[in-house]
């Protein structure tokens, strides 16, 4: 090799070599785009307030005209509460009580009870006491001399008290039903007798009186369509 060659070639080996290429950067993976949010299936009307309720039961009450009144559960007494309830209705005069169950714009249904119990009670009060004292002396058996002496005493005391009682206690459970089958009022009385009515008058009496109470009570309510203003 000539020394020009050579020269050459260690110019050539001298040099520095190009970098290996870098492959090219890969993009970045693509995310897929965020699938939509599922939107809430509608939900249903929320029911009524018991308020609400009990406002559109109590307007129901005005719409009444005619009102069978059903035979009661019970027995012989429910069937004579359910007498003496439309005697009391006839006298409200809030709506015609219908012997036609045909004709009723709704029924009065339920059960009623005039029960007949003895009540007992019993006392006993005691006071007892006891006593005793006691003394001796003696000899030989041959001694004469013997002394003896004792006391008791005693104290008893005792009562007792047993009374019975009969009494009446008279129930019912009433409700108007409409001809659809909804229940529009209902009530539950309880009497065991006043002063100048047995139990079962008493109750169904009751009865009237909560149902005249509770038509005043929809007689003063708003109207309905105002209620939603």
């Amino acid at each position: 090799m000539t020394p020009l060659q050579l020269a050459l070639w260690v110019l050539l080996c001298l040099q520095p070599q190009p970098a290996s290429e870098q492959p090219p950067p890969q993009p970045a993976a693509q995310q897929p785009p965020p699938a939509s949010q599922p939107q809430p299936a509608s939900q249903p009307p929320p029911p009524p307030a018991s308020s609400d309720l009990e406002r559109t039961n109590l307007k129901q009450l005005l719409t009444l005209r005619r009102v069978y009144v059903d035979r009661l559960n019970g027995g012989e007494t429910a069937a004579q509460i359910r007498d003496m309830i439309i005697s009391g209705l006839e006298r409200a005069k809030l709506f015609v009580i219908t012997e036609n169950a045909e004709r009723a714009d709704a029924f009065l249904r339920g059960s009623a009870e005039d029960l007949v119990f003895t009540e007992t009670f019993s006392s006993s009060e005691g006071v007892n006491a006891r006593g005793g004292i006691g003394a001796s002396t003696g000899g030989s058996t041959s001694s004469r001399d013997r002394r003896s002496l004792s006391a008791n005493a005693g104290v008893g005391e005792s009562d007792s008290l047993h009374t019975a009682e009969r009494k009446h206690e008279a129930t019912a459970s009433v409700r108007l039903v409409t001809k659809d089958g909804d229940v529009i009022w209902s009530t539950t009385q309880e009497s065991t007798g006043s002063k100048f009515r047995g139990a079962s008058p008493d109750v169904a009496e009751k009865v009237t009186r909560q149902l005249l109470a509770d038509f005043a009570r929809a007689r003063g309510l708003p109207a309905l369509s105002d209620s939603h203003h």
